[in-house]
C-alpha cells in the first residue's frame, strides 16, 4: 500500500500539496512514484511562472514511462527543488519530503476541490 500523509491536500492526478501559510509545495504522491518506477528526470517551470489548478506545469520521467505534472492549485512559483536536477531519484526515496514545487497560493479556496487522506486512500483503491 502506498503512503499517505495526514495533513496533505490531494489530486485526482496524484500531485499532493503541503500548505504553509500562504505557500503550497507541490510534488507527485508515493502511489504515482511507485506507478512510475525509477524517476530518471524531472521537467520544473521557472520561478515566477504562474500555475493554474488542473494545468500541466512540468513532467516527470521514468524508465518506464513520463507523466504529465498538473497543479493542483494556483499561484506563482516561488522556488523549485533544485536537488531534483541533479538527483530525479530522490522522489522515489522519499515522494512527500521530495516536493517539486513551492508556489504562492493565489485562492486557498481551491484546496477545497482536493482530497484529504482518508479520500485520496479510498481513490488510489479504486484504481486498482
Amino acid at each position: 500500500m502506498a503512503k499517505v500523509i495526514e495533513g496533505l491536500y490531494y489530486s485526482e492526478s496524484h500531485e499532493f500539496v503541503r500548505v504553509e501559510g500562504d505557500f503550497g509545495f507541490i510534488g507527485i504522491t508515493d502511489y504515482a512514484q511507485n506507478a512510475l518506477g525509477n524517476v530518471v528526470y524531472v521537467d520544473m517551470p521557472e520561478v515566477d511562472d504562474e500555475v493554474a489548478a488542473g494545468e500541466e506545469f512540468g513532467a516527470v520521467e521514468s524508465v518506464k514511462a513520463a507523466s504529465d505534472l498538473y497543479s493542483p492549485v494556483s499561484g506563482t512559483v516561488v522556488e523549485i527543488n533544485e536537488a531534483l536536477e541533479d538527483e530525479p531519484e530522490l522522489i522515489n526515496q522519499d515522494a512527500f519530503e521530495n516536493w517539486i514545487i513551492k508556489v504562492e497560493l493565489s485562492d486557498k479556496g481551491e484546496l477545497d476541490a482536493l482530497m484529504d487522506a482518508k479520500a485520496y486512500e479510498a481513490f488510489c483503491a479504486k484504481e486498482h
